[in-house]
Order: C-alpha cells, then sequence, then structure tokens
C-alpha cells in the first residue's frame, strides 16, 4: 500500500486496482473494516451529572453484540475502560467485570490505556486483567498499519500510576517518539494512529507535546488519521492533510440511546468511512 505522501507523488507504485476504488462509491470493499469505542468510564457506583457509571455494561452489550454481527477484523477501546475506584482491589473488580463482557467479542480486541484507567492502578496491573499490552504498540491488519500511543506521562517522563499525577499533563516521552519514528519509518502501508489524548489543538484535552508527535505524523507522509477520544465529544479536525476524529463518550448520558461506537471501513484509495452507531457521528473522510 501507498504512503499517502507517495499515492500524491508516485501513482505507478500502487497495489493492483488501488487507484480504481472509491470511497464515495457505497459498492467499495474496505481494505479492512474496525471496530471502535472510547470512554466507557465503567464503575459500580451512582451517576454524576452526565455520566451513568453502571449503566456502561449494557451499552457495552450492545455494542459488542452489533460487532460480532457486522465482522470488523478487529476492534479498539480508545480509554478509560473504567472509572477511578478508591482502592486497587475494588478497581481490579471492576476491570474484570468490564473484561467479562469486552471478551465477547468474537474478533482481536485492542487498548488504548486512558488517564482513569491507570488512576488507581499501575499500567502492568491494567495489562494483567486484560488483553491490554499496557502500552504504546503497533500491528499490521489487512494492510495497514495501527499504531497505539500512551500519553499517560507526566511531562517529566514519569509513567501514570496510582494518583500521581495530573490529568491534564499527558505527554509522550522521547523513547516512545523515537519508537514512533521508527515504526512508521517500517510501515509498507497507510497507517492509522490510535489514542486517548487528544493530538489536535483542542489545548484542554490535549497531550502536551503534541506538536511534537503531529511532526512526525505528517513527515512520514503515510498517516490517514488519528482517533482518539478524552474529551467525550464528537470533534474534527484535519491539520496537514491528516484526520483527526474524536469520538463520543460510551458513558455519557442515561439509556441505550445515548449509546455511542462506531465501525470504521479503510478503503485502497486512502478514504475512510465512519459508520457511526447511536450518538456517534458518520463521518466520510476524503483522501487527503
Amino acid at each position: 500500500m501507498l504512503s499517502r505522501r507517495a499515492l500524491l507523488q508516485n501513482s505507478t507504485l500502487c497495489l493492483a486496482g488501488f487507484s480504481g476504488l472509491q470511497a464515495a462509491n457505497s459498492n467499495a470493499k474496505p481494505l479492512i473494516k474496525v471496530g471502535l469505542m472510547t470512554d466507557l468510564h465503567y464503575a459500580d457506583k451512582p451517576p454524576t451529572k452526565t455520566r451513568f457509571y453502571r449503566e456502561v455494561l449494557a451499552k457495552l452489550d450492545e455494542a459488542v453484540e452489533v460487532m460480532n454481527r457486522e465482522k470488523p477484523a478487529l476492534v479498539v477501546e480508545l480509554g478509560d475502560f473504567i472509572d477511578q475506584a478508591d482502592s486497587v482491589d475494588r478497581e481490579i473488580e471492576w476491570l474484570r467485570t468490564m473484561e467479562s463482557h469486552f471478551a465477547r467479542l468474537s474478533m482481536p480486541r485492542h487498548y488504548v490505556l486512558g488517564n482513569h484507567c491507570v488512576g488507581t492502578l499501575t499500567k502492568q496491573e491494567f495489562a494483567a486483567n486484560t488483553k491490554a499490552s499496557g502500552g504504546f504498540e503497533s500491528f499490521e491488519a489487512g494492510g495497514v498499519t495501527f499504531v497505539i500511543l500512551d500519553s499517560c506521562f507526566r511531562s517529566d517522563g514519569t509513567s501514570y500510576s496510582r494518583k500521581n499525577f495530573d490529568w491534564k499533563d499527558a505527554n509522550v516521552p522521547k523513547d516512545e517518539l523515537s519508537w514512533l519514528d521508527s515504526q512508521l519509518s517500517k510501515a509498507s502501508g497507510p497507517v492509522i494512529v490510535l489514542a486517548h489524548q487528544r493530538l489536535d489543538a483542542d489545548k484542554a484535552h490535549a497531550v502536551q507535546n503534541a506538536a511534537e508527535v503531529r511532526s512526525l505524523l505528517e513527515k512520514s507522509g503515510k498517516v490517514l488519521a488519528v482517533f482518539q477520544g478524552h474529551s467525550h465529544k464528537n470533534d474534527y479536525q484535519q491539520i496537514a492533510g491528516i484526520h483527526y476524529t474524536t469520538l463520543v463518550a460510551m458513558v455519557e448520558g442515561s439509556g441505550v440511546e445515548n449509546n455511542g461506537y462506531t465501525m470504521l471501513d479503510v478503503f485502497a484509495d486512502g478514504s475512510l468511512r465512519l459508520n457511526g452507531f447511536r450518538k456517534q457521528a458518520n463521518r466520510d473522510l476524503k483522501h487527503a
């Protein structure tokens, strides 16, 4: 698969059929279909304002049922899988409850670490009770490289763990930036980046060194889009030809009618289609 920049510069290198597919054509078959959800914040505690923690289990069950029916190649949860408990034992209990529901998916599942995932637990404890890697990772599926970032680090490079951080002080440390640069260099096809804290211009919920991260994404010429959560709202920006899409939080609002999750189609021409369910917005994202 071509990089975003290479596609514009050298059409002779495209894979068979690459140039003929158009995402605007509803009959075009995607290279890969991916399930996405974010900010579930499950907790066995009463609601606060707009967050209905206990209702997340029913919302997750609906999303799992839909995804098992639609059969994406994989599903990624974009962080804040659980909310913060007052003890490690209680937090692990909530995490195991959530994992038992999430594990009903019939396809591989992946996790992005959110600040609430490690407010009480360590990253290792979160990983030990899920299928999570416990940090940043990358993998290839359907000709697409998926990069999962971990921005749960303080500005001094210390990893989030057990209330040792201010949630607004989110950063991608130097060693992860070096790793990201190497992964982007090695990617032979288009890249999708998956994050919790925002990498676009939303300052209140942004990674503090987001501009440095974006510079690497832009330099590679391979990144089609970033999908992120954290601010709990549907949002979208395009920066230097890369789509930054923020997904709606599952925890917000009472009842399954206030659920939100999505199915992402990645097409061979670099276009993307976001098929939203319930409160999640639909988006057709053209190749820049």
